[in-house]
């Protein structure tokens, strides 16, 4: 099976248009983009020749093979290696919400599903909803009505509005909310199904829900006094 990941980009904002082509060239559809601020100072940014640290947030599922084939353009064609460029990394996706879901945030890629599978044996897992602005209530009172914790919450923009049409049969806006909760594993797929019933894709909030493997946690103090 292909495995897929969460792959991340931070870069400098000023070539998010280059960036937005390159992921285009790669059969890349489906992306968020969040703005964000780097915390270099002033001396290193003069040490480096850059002029800014704000910085642009990529986010993209993607599957080993197309990971081979970015991480080497990504060198070749957006020079990553320039000090100040950017980043890039992977984090392995240990489920998500439906297969068409899965078809939409793969889309373009060479992926066949089979049945969705747990990658990782952890205790907790980082459970992320992607989802069109102005519906985080809705989205945090189905999770806390199966026992979810509190989330937090980041705005971004999206792309891939028409595999939406293709693979959920539903139209999405480009503004997009990023919930982020980290949850216990068992209480993962209840809390998944709570937020597919009532801000899933067949509502007019469209929401997306994967989940990434957490190793360890510090601070859910709710989560930790339950274990002891």
């Amino acid at each position: 099976m292909n495995q897929i990941y969460l792959m991340g980009i931070i870069a400098n904002r000023g070539i998010r248009k280059k960036f937005m082509e390159f992921f285009k060239a790669n059969q890349i559809h489906v992306t968020l983009t969040v703005l964000a601020l780097g915390t270099a100072n002033s001396a290193t940014l003069d040490y480096l020749g850059l002029e800014s640290t704000e910085k642009t947030v990529y986010f993209a599922v993607v599957t080993m093979d197309t990971w081979r084939t970015v991480k080497k353009e990504l060198y070749e064609k957006m020079q990553i290696q320039i000090p100040g460029r950017g980043i890039a990394f992977l984090i392995p996706l240990s489920s998500v919400g439906g297969k068409g879901a899965l078809n939409y945030l793969t889309a373009g890629q060479n992926f066949v599903i089979k049945e969705e599978s747990t990658l990782q044996n952890t205790d907790y897992e980082l459970l992320v909803i992607i989802a069109n602005a102005g519906y985080i209530e809705t989205i945090m009172d189905a999770a806390r009505s199966v026992g979810a914790p509190g989330g937090t919450v980041i705005h971004a923009k999206g792309t891939g509005a028409e595999h939406a049409k293709k693979f959920l049969g539903i139209s999405l806006a480009e503004e997009k909310e990023m919930i982020f909760i980290v949850v216990r594993t068992e209480q993962k797929n209840r809390i998944m199904k709570a937020v597919m019933e009532q801000a899933g894709t067949g509502t007019p909030a469209g929401g997306i829900a994967f989940s990434l493997p957490v190793t360890t946690t510090a601070g859910l103090r709710i989560l930790e006094a339950e274990e002891d």
